[in-house]
């Protein structure tokens, strides 16, 4: 199977129209990506929150999953008449076969709404097997619940992917943190994915596995907005289940605008960095980095070949002045350059936004809130409002800082996710409400190439 096709990230139609559809209504549309995940791993690397224990799930981790269904339950930020997935083995070690694939619109848990459950294929085959290190599309597939897009009343509404794994995986491609309740079935299990009904879906899991991607089949002005970061956009310390990222926020608030137009995704992992590590997976003498690949590494995956991208929110750096990272600003500074002009020179037109990064300062962590930290900070948000690196600034420092502690204001500490003191690190639900309130839609409004 062939990697995942770099035209994607302009948004050009790459599939076949459905059996009989008018070549004209497909000239007028293309795919937008509905939902990302960036992916890390090997399955259990990561920075997982609320994660249940999965050792009855997985028992081996080296062997993975073993003869089991997934149901992964996402949540669109587009809807269209037709999607499309992309499954990925990019950190696995041996090709994987799939089979059983469905989606259908979720009920309640792992419960599909009944009538609703379609099969997907590949290449017009019931199953794939993905070489280690590659990501396969499939085929379109319609969904006729789906009667008009352009009317909201499916927003919010969230969708079960069902996929099984024929034998064992190996290593498993994964997203720790997804903050959403997903489904396994026991190990041996077989093939579920066809049932609407939940009850092989033994196991509740808070990440993603696998499945990195979802797009929708869109109106020609339709587009996509990336927002590309670490935790803090990945969503750490907000509310399981909640959908109360800033990401979020920012997709309700695009959605009330513009209607079915605009598309938010979430590029975020936890414990992410700008410049480190070189090489992900690292070489079996070395531990593999929580926190993923680097953002620079990642970007071909999780920007460039994402379909419709049109604007790009970049939010990071406190991680690499970390005393996990220990870089200096002038290199994250060179390595945000370099980064804006590679997005600048794949995706004709689009828009690149920087953000400010929040303070530390005082943070529990043990890796975070120590001056120097700040110090850097400061230097990297000056950098990223006054260079001419970036189209237009989110001030979430603002948004999130204290002006009066230099610390997170009181109110943003308390974790909604644990129900926990909080780290003067990670906002809660108040503060990514703050943050996703404080950017200005005007950044994000397509501009005529």
């Amino acid at each position: 199977m062939n990697k995942t096709n770099p035209s994607a990230a302009e948004g050009k139609n790459v599939m076949p129209a459905s059996p009989g559809a008018d070549d004209a209504v497909t000239s007028i549309h293309k795919w937008v990506v509905s939902w990302a995940a960036s992916i890390q791993g090997p399955y259990p690397i990561g920075n997982p929150a609320a994660q249940p224990d999965m050792s009855r799930v997985f028992p081996r981790p080296e062997a993975g999953a073993r003869d089991q269904s997934f149901r992964l339950i996402v949540r669109p930020t587009l809807w269209g008449r037709e999607t499309r997935i992309r499954l990925s083995n990019v950190l696995g070690t041996t090709p994987i076969t799939f089979d059983g694939v469905y989606i259908g619109l979720q009920h309640s848990g792992a419960e599909v709404t009944a009538g609703t459950n379609r099969e997907i294929t590949f290449g017009g085959k019931s199953g794939v097997s993905i070489a280690a290190g590659q990501s396969v599309w499939s085929d379109a597939v319609a969904l006729p619940f789906v009667r008009d897009a352009s009317v909201s009343d499916l927003a919010g509404r969230k969708l079960a992917v069902s996929f099984h794994i024929v034998g064992e995986s190996g290593p498993m491609t994964w997203h720790a943190k997804a903050l959403q309740s997903s489904y396994v079935t026991w190990p041996g299990a077989g093939a579920k994915g066809h049932e609407e009904a939940e009850g092989a879906f033994s196991f509740a899991t808070a990440a993603w596995y696998f499945l990195d991607a979802l797009d929708m089949r869109a109106e020609a002005d339709t587009y996509a907005v990336v927002a590309f970061g670490d935790s803090i956009t990945d969503g750490t310390a907000s509310t399981l289940n909640g959908d109360d990222r800033w990401p979020d926020v920012l997709d309700r608030r695009l959605r009330a605008l513009y209607g079915n137009r605009v598309a938010v995704v979430n590029a975020g992992i936890g414990g992410n960095q700008v410049l480190r590590p070189a090489v992900y997976p690292p070489p079996q003498s070395l531990p593999v980095f929580p926190g993923g690949p680097s953002a620079l590494s990642r970007l071909e995956r999780d920007v460039l070949t994402l379909s419709g991208v049109h604007v790009v929110i970049w939010l990071e750096g406190i991680n690499d002045f970390s005393r996990n990272g220990t870089a200096t600003y002038e290199a994250v500074a060179k390595g945000m350059r370099d980064g804006v002009a590679r997005i600048r020179s794949r995706i004709p037109g689009v828009r690149v936004i920087g953000a400010t990064v929040a303070s530390a300062l005082g943070s529990t962590s043990a890796a975070h809130g120590f001056l120097e930290q700040d110090q850097k900070r400061r230097r990297l948000n000056s950098f990223i409002c006054t260079s001419d690196v970036f189209d237009g600034v989110v001030d979430f420092d603002k948004a999130v800082t204290d002006p009066r502690t230099g610390e997170m204001r009181a109110e943003f500490v308390p974790d909604n996710t644990l129900g926990e003191q909080g780290d003067k690190l990670h906002p809660n639900r108040l503060g990514y409400l703050a943050m996703g309130a404080a950017i200005d839609l005007e950044l994000l409004a397509r501009r005529p190439q």
